[in-house]
């Protein structure tokens, strides 16, 4: 980890709670000077004398000037957040009342915090490594029961520790190989290959696994896109509305009643699904407006990750549908059939009809018939199998890039060992792979880096 940046020992503030009216907000100060910046405002009692880890209420005054009644939280370096000393006032959650707090504390002495400051403080203290810093701020935005357990998983350290043993192991091989060197004449091997080799095929295959994992974690962090196509009058808009039981969609008789896409968010065991209604699909139309639409519907098809085919089992053949999905499949890969309408005909019949085509199953969009059964195959498309999201799971481009990198690396360990290269190559390949681990944790990194990755965060965060 890189050492305290310059001008990182002056004392920050800033709104830690959302703006805008609500009962309580939270105003956060980290920095050598908190308790003596805050003290000159409460007037209370002393807050240098009183214990770690406090509750205190009083009045904030500046300037014989009453601001606000608060609730102080006293941590002291370096048992807290950002292993400085920290001072959270919790006031009353107006606006002008926020606003004036945050102009004393800064009139005391302080500055308002860059975006993610505090938690970049506690990167540079070591409170926290980058990979843990980075995933509170996916905590913050997780929207999901899945992205929730993923970032919690990273916070408590489980992606890093995959690492620090690796990267450890790695170092204990290294520190022997490197110490060959220095015996080069004397023709003796301190570090045992076979250990070394068994060691860097785990981690291959460790690796691997992670890089796997990025796929299901792009979809626990950004969610799934469902675009759902098909003919006019498919029922596309009335399975919209069934599965966010509300009538989100105008539904009617009348083809090309949808002329641009629909969008909207459904929440299916944890996973995010982003729905999107389309412009019914067909060949030849007059109307301008429809005809727009119908390209923006394949538009979507190529961008989603699913495309669900509606079809009206009363009104296709299995040719047309065959047909058809040969067609969709030059767009999208990822295709899931549904035949539709099935309360209208004998159910029997149809699925001898239609059974044998690829990744069908049969619903009505208007009775609610089996559209639990929809929601499981769309998670089961999305998860392929891979139920555990409390693991580790990679959610991050740049620890996917990384480890990239990390797999090219060992795999040229392996290959150096089997070359039988000497030890001084060998070392340089270890060195790669080292550099490389030690990016995505923060042992190896830079000012304009972190920069990049706290201005994501919010301002008091």
């Amino acid at each position: 980890m890189i050492g305290k940046l310059a001008g990182w020992d002056d004392t920050i503030v800033a709104l830690a709670t959302p703006p805008g009216i609500g009962a309580i907000g939270v105003i956060r100060l980290s920095g050598k000077k908190s308790i003596e910046i805050v003290n000159d405002l409460f007037h209370s009692k002393d807050l240098a004398k009183q214990a770690a880890n406090t509750l205190h209420v009083g009045l904030l005054k500046n300037n014989n000037v009453v601001l606000d009644e608060v609730v102080l939280s006293l941590f002291k370096a370096p048992a807290s957040y950002t292993g400085e000393d920290v001072i959270e006032v919790s006031c009353h959650g107006s606006p002008y009342v926020q606003q004036q707090v945050i102009a004393a504390c800064i009139e005391k002495g302080a500055r308002l915090a860059k975006a993610g400051e505090f938690t970049q403080r506690a990167f540079l203290n070591g409170k926290l490594d980058l990979t843990q810093a980075e995933a509170v701020a996916d905590l913050i935005a997780s929207n999901s029961e899945a992205s929730r357990k993923s970032a919690l998983h990273n916070i408590r350290g489980g992606f890093s520790g995959n690492l620090k043993e690796l990267r450890d192991q790695l170092l204990s091989f290294s520190a022997l190989i490197e110490l060959e060197l220095d015996f080069s004449q004397e023709d003796v091997e301190f570090a045992d290959r076979t250990r070394l080799y068994d060691l860097v095929k785990r981690s291959y295959a460790t690796t691997t696994s992670l890089l796997n994992s990025f796929q299901l974690g792009n979809v626990i962090k950004n969610g799934v896109q469902v675009a759902i196509v098909g003919k006019p009058n498919a029922g596309k808009s009335t399975l919209l509305n069934t599965l966010l039981n509300e009538n989100r969609a105008i539904v009617s008789d009348i083809a090309g009643t949808t002329r641009d896409t629909i969008e909207e968010v459904l929440n299916i065991d944890g996973i995010l699904f982003r729905l999107i209604d389309t412009a019914g699909i067909r060949e030849h139309t007059s109307d301008i407006i429809e005809s727009i639409g119908v390209e923006r519907s394949r538009e979507k098809i190529q961008q989603a990750d699913v495309a669900l085919y509606l079809f009206d089992v009363n009104t296709n053949t299995r040719a047309d549908i065959e047909s058809i999905l040969q067609e969709i499949k030059k767009e999208n890969s990822q295709i899931l059939l549904v035949a539709n309408k099935i309360d209208n005909t004998n159910e029997e019949s149809v699925r001898l009809a239609f059974g044998n085509l690829p990744n069908v199953l049969f619903i009505s969009a208007k009775e609610h018939c089996y559209i639990e059964v929809l929601k499981e195959r769309l998670v089961d498309m999305v998860l392929q199998g891979n139920v555990q999201t409390e693991g580790t799971i990679v959610t991050n481009a740049r620890h996917y890039e990384a480890l990239q990198k990390i797999s090219t690396s060992l795999a040229d360990i392996v290959n150096g060992m089997d070359n039988k290269l000497p030890g001084d190559l060998l070392a340089l390949d270890i060195r790669r792979c080292l550099h490389f681990l030690g990016e995505i944790t923060g042992e190896i990194t830079n000012e304009d880096q972190l920069d990049y990755i706290f201005s994501k965060f919010c301002i008091g965060k």
